[in-house]
């Protein structure tokens, strides 16, 4: 049976797991599934179509599943989803999606999220992601897989990080931040490749080499875009690293970092 605190509010229609702990005042919706193993800590509020996905940790104050902060909403059934082993720290908020965003605001799994932060409606989030106290990530952002936003980043809405991206903390991000980049600033620009989360990743030292030259061609060769990736696809081939990049660049909307 779930370990529930006798003053912890649990609506009847909630799906818990016969392992799930629920901490003091903490409150879950009807419409709430936790999956085995999560955690629940004091005065945290889960509310709305909030799926929460094993081993997860939700820490005090936190509050998942709210309305979207979107004056279009119509309220319609949409629903917030996250994956397993993420850790959600104190005063977190994480918006529903809305039904012309796709109807879903997913965060993946292995994802540390830390206090303060606020993932708004219909936002996309990876795998194995950073993303720091005081963030604010607008609606219909897009977070790739072990990307790291340093602390009071804020995203507008539509931006894309791409996969193992380093922002540094205060940045302002308008426009996406290409795979593998580290980005700074208001508003962010491009300072640099992100050698030590490459390193740290695993990749051996020939794919690191394979993606710092389709760096240097598509950022610093002074090449027309369309050129320079011509040139990636003629000098490097079929690496999997570079053809995402070339693919996140291939389809930004709102131009990327420079």
């Amino acid at each position: 049976m779930p370990t529930i605190h006798p003053t912890a509010c649990v609506e009847e229609g909630a799906v818990l797991a016969p392992d799930v702990t629920i901490g003091a005042f903490a409150f879950v919706g009807a419409e709430v599934e936790l999956g085995s193993g999560v955690e629940i800590g004091v005065h945290a509020t889960l509310i709305g179509r909030t799926k929460i996905g094993p081993d997860c940790r939700i820490f005090s104050h936190a509050c998942l599943g709210g309305a979207p902060q979107d004056r279009e909403s119509t309220g319609g059934a949409t629903s917030l989803e996250i994956g397993a082993r993420t850790q959600i720290r104190e005063h977190v908020t994480i918006n529903l999606g809305t039904e012309r965003g796709g109807r879903c605001t997913r965060i993946g799994d292995d994802n540390f999220i830390m206090n303060s932060a606020h993932i708004g409606h219909d936002c996309q989030v990876g795998n194995h992601t950073i993303i720091a106290s005081f963030c604010g990530l607008g609606g219909h952002t897009q977070i790739d897989d072990f990307a790291v936003l340093g602390a009071y980043t804020g995203l507008h809405q539509y931006a894309r990080v791409g996969e193992s991206v380093m922002v540094a903390g205060g940045s302002k991000l308008s426009l996406d931040a290409p795979p593998f980049t580290m980005v700074a600033g208001d508003r962010a620009r491009l300072v640099g490749l992100n050698s030590a989360g490459l390193r740290r990743r695993g990749f051996t030292p020939k794919t690191r080499g394979q993606i710092k030259h389709a760096f240097h061609l598509i950022f610093q060769s002074k090449l027309r875009l369309v050129d320079a990736l011509v040139r990636v696809d003629e000098e490097i081939g079929a690496v999997p690293e570079v053809e995402r990049l070339v693919s996140f660049l291939r389809k930004t909307e709102r131009g990327f970092c420079r």
